[in-house]
């Protein structure tokens, strides 16, 4: 007992401790009255795994600190704890009349501290004619002042990693780390939409600033791109335009395949992308198709394409959904149960979009029809999200069902064993997956213990004798069945 309140004792001092030597480097770089108001009423709550949590008084106070301090916090809480250290609040939403104790929520930090690019320093003439035009700004003004065109909150902490992005998420995670300098030049990301191109190519541009504040960083959607090229060719103004994007240092182009059938577009790109490529300038790129797939754009330029690495988004898989629920609710302070956010990454299997669109649809519903966040309001949801009501279920959410079942891991299923029970487990996931969704008998073999086709039909024919023959087994089959159709 008295080992425990040592150790308790030392947990408390610890996060006490740090957080007094960030007041008293915070203390030093900020005027008396702005410390005294928005730093001293700060409580420390806590500090697990460099992750410290700090208690503050209202939901106005957490965005005030947030948009005004975020970046002196933030400098301050790595020199204490290291690079990796990260802050994570407790909001006062009230009193409870019953209780002595408040009414908390927690949050973690946005990180969303403004990202800038340093005026242009070059020389403002360029061939005796006028100063270089930026198209992202009005005409007239004479600073270069480039803005990055970042969304703050496409992060790659936000970013959820799994099998379906992994490739993806390390090539750009390392080009922000060396942009220019690896062989991932361009960095083509390719995928569906709504599986988080945008996303990625938005966390490598911030990462970029982050680690290399002087990189002149861009960001720009094909769309807008053409627009400006066509503004600049009507107004006579081409050679401004090319001049101003072979300045950058890291190009980011969206949605390239916008680029078909765009001759003159193509034509003006394909210069700006030499004169990157050969400047040692990074280039990331984001289609909805691999290059070789992509139409109405010039051979020249797709085989530019081809030049670095191609990297693809894939269908994210149940736990790599769930995981962006999870997120997705944290950041958002709401406490949602896990039966309930299942529900919904099983049957919201194709896009990350519409997952955390049906979300933000279930927590509208619960919050205008003062309604408790249930399996029945989500089912509610997802009927209306979902135009076929016969949905067709995955077969990493019938694993993942029968193995909560069993009360085992699914990485059981994987391994090779003869175990009774997990021998059984991997049988009854086979014999579902072959009733509840469209999948090839090879397909279920190789997702379920890497099998083939024949042990799918032998799985398939071993759980149907043996619901013939064995009552306590029927019944466990009609239990999974049940929780498979709710």
């Amino acid at each position: 007992m008295s080992n425990f309140i040592t150790s308790d004792t030392k947990m408390i001092t610890d996060h006490r401790l740090v957080w007094d030597h960030c007041l008293s480097i915070i203390r030093d770089n900020v005027p008396s009255i702005s410390f005294k108001t928005w730093f001293e009423p700060i409580v420390p709550v806590n500090l697990e795994d460099d992750i410290l949590t700090i208690q503050v008084p209202s939901p106005f106070f957490y965005e005030y600190l947030e948009e005004q301090y975020i970046d002196l916090l933030r400098k301050t809480l790595r020199k204490e704890l290291g690079i990796g250290a990260k802050l994570e609040y407790v909001v006062v939403m009230g009193n409870n009349q019953t209780n002595s104790q408040p009414y908390t929520v927690k949050y973690p930090t946005n990180n969303n501290s403004k990202i800038q690019n340093k005026p242009m320093s070059i020389p403002l003439k360029v061939e005796g004619k006028a100063s270089i035009k930026n198209p992202f700004i009005i005409p007239g003004i004479q600073k270069i002042q480039i803005d990055p065109q970042l969304r703050l909150d496409n992060t790659f902490e936000n970013f959820v990693e799994g099998e379906c992005n992994r490739l993806a998420r390390s090539a750009g995670y390392a080009v922000a780390q060396n942009p220019g300098g690896t062989a991932f030049n361009p960095l083509m990301i390719y995928g569906n939409s709504g599986l988080g191109k945008t996303h990625l190519a938005h966390a490598i541009g911030i990462e970029v600033k982050e680690r290399h504040p002087d990189k002149v960083v861009l960001y720009v959607n094909a769309n807008k791109f053409q627009t400006q090229f066509t503004e600049a060719t009507r107004n006579n103004n081409r050679n401004d335009f090319l001049n101003f994007y072979q300045m950058i240092d890291v190009l980011i182009l969206d949605d390239v395949q916008e680029f078909a059938g765009k001759e003159k577009t193509q034509e003006t790109f394909f210069h700006i992308f030499n004169h990157l490529h050969q400047s040692g300038k990074q280039l990331i790129l984001t289609s909805d198709k691999p290059p070789i797939e992509l139409k109405g754009l010039e051979q020249r330029l797709l085989s530019r394409f081809k030049w670095g690495l191609t990297a693809d988004l894939q269908q994210p898989g149940f736990e790599t959904r769930m995981d962006i629920l999870r997120r997705k609710t944290y950041k958002d302070g709401i406490v949602i149960s896990d039966e309930v956010l299942e529900y919904i990454a099983s049957h919201i299997t194709t896009n990350i979009r519409e997952l955390e669109g049906a979300l933000v649809s279930l927590l509208a519903q619960s919050t205008l029809n003062r309604k408790e966040i249930t399996i029945e309001l989500a089912s509610e949801m997802v009927n209306k999200l979902v135009k076929n009501s016969k949905r067709e279920l995955s077969i990493d959410y019938i694993a993942k069902v029968v193995c909560d079942y069993f009360n085992m891991s699914v990485d059981a299923l994987q391994a090779k064993t003869r175990k009774r029970e997990v021998v059984q487990a991997r049988q009854l996931t086979m014999y579902f997956s072959k009733n509840m969704t469209k999948s090839s008998l090879a397909s279920i073999g190789s997702q379920v213990g890497h099998k083939d086709h024949a042990t799918v039909l032998h799985a398939c024919k071993t759980v149907n004798n043996l619901k013939e023959t064995d009552k306590a087994f029927r019944l466990c089959v009609d239990e999974i069945e049940k929780k498979l159709k709710f």
